[in-house]
């Protein structure tokens, strides 16, 4: 069972198995997608058609009786999980034989929830991993089969950490499943609900860019929300198009750790500098006052435009420095 991208990569993690047959993919049923807002299936569905899988279902609800039918059809010895985004009932989790097993990316009880991987990077953790745990009816809350681990280094955006994970978590759930199938599994263990931490869904107004944040925290933000939900602002007022937000996404950013004088006394969103030339030790890009030094934004998507370097964007858009802001959340 899963929807995501992260779930194709495990599904295909599973298929290498010679001691693994994948009898039957249950996913998230189509969804509008695109300008013309057609129906388009969830990169698992789309990953199983293509590779000939005849056994897939979609539906709304999982625990139907629709659904149950055909999943004790197919007969599991045991149901694999991996960012499916539906809540399996008691009668589900104790159908197959060996139960349902989660693929879940972070090491629990850390983050239990929707956004591990954007969580761990948003907080600065140096690393983190996956879990393999037996599922109950709690959230991520059930014993532990097995983890690995996968480093978060200091520059790596939410995206990229996800698809390591991906691997990650596809190596180390098929591994889990050979050995329950062999009784080979080492004792599950326990979690500690005292440990726990929880990571929400996301939504794309979490993105806003607060400029009153220490600067940590904003380059960890744009980091860990890249791709998604993306982290923005607005540009002022005199640079926006008729019709247009002015929204700007940001996907890469640098620490300024040295103020010149007069910059620390200026408005958070305030630009202080532009850099418009890139060079070999020097990225280009607007300067920006945070709370207590300054970020560069070396690269972003204005509305309505393609990602570009921050020169680029600057070339475009001749901000001034000392007088331009960008539109805090405060002024929205």
């Amino acid at each position: 069972m899963g929807s995501s991208a992260a779930s194709a990569v495990c599904l295909r993690a599973l298929m290498r198995e010679e001691e693994l047959e994948v009898v039957g993919i249950v996913t998230q049923p189509d969804r509008p997608a695109g300008r013309g807002k057609w129906l388009t299936p969830c990169p698992c569905k789309a990953f199983a058609v293509v590779h000939g899988f005849k056994c897939v279902i979609s539906p709304e609800n999982v625990n139907s009786p629709e659904a149950m039918a055909k999943i004790r059809e197919w007969n599991p010895d045991v149901i694999a999980v991996v960012a499916f985004g539906q809540f399996l009932r008691p009668a589900l989790l104790n159908l197959p034989k060996y139960g349902c097993v989660n693929c879940h990316f972070s090491l629990l009880p850390k983050y239990r929830g929707a956004s591990p991987v954007v969580a761990a990077v948003a907080a600065g953790d140096k690393l983190t991993g996956v879990t393999v745990m037996r599922m109950t009816e709690g959230m991520d809350s059930g014993p532990i089969m097995m983890q690995s681990y996968e480093p978060i280094y200091s520059d790596v955006t939410g995206g990229e950490l996800m698809n390591d994970l991906s691997t990650t978590g596809g190596v180390t759930l098929a591994k889990t499943l050979r050995l329950l199938g062999r009784g080979q599994l080492p004792p599950e263990m326990p979690q500690n609900d005292a440990d726990a931490t929880f990571a929400g869904k996301l939504k794309k107004t979490d993105g806003l860019i607060n400029w009153s944040d220490p600067v940590i925290v904003t380059e960890r933000k744009i980091r860990a929300y890249s791709p998604w939900p993306g982290c923005y602002t607005f540009l002022p007022e005199r640079f926006r198009k008729k019709g247009s937000t002015g929204r700007v996404i940001v996907t890469r950013a640098e620490i300024v750790s040295n103020l010149e004088p007069g910059w620390r006394d200026a408005v958070p969103g305030t630009v202080l500098k532009c850099v418009t030339v890139k060079t070999k030790d020097c990225a280009a890009g607007p300067i920006v006052k945070c709370l207590d030094t300054a970020i560069k934004l070396t690269e972003l998507k204005p509305e309505g435009s393609s990602l570009m370097s921050g020169g680029d964007f600057l070339r475009g858009r001749p901000l001034v420095p000392g007088e331009d802001v960008f539109v805090s959340p405060q002024t929205t």
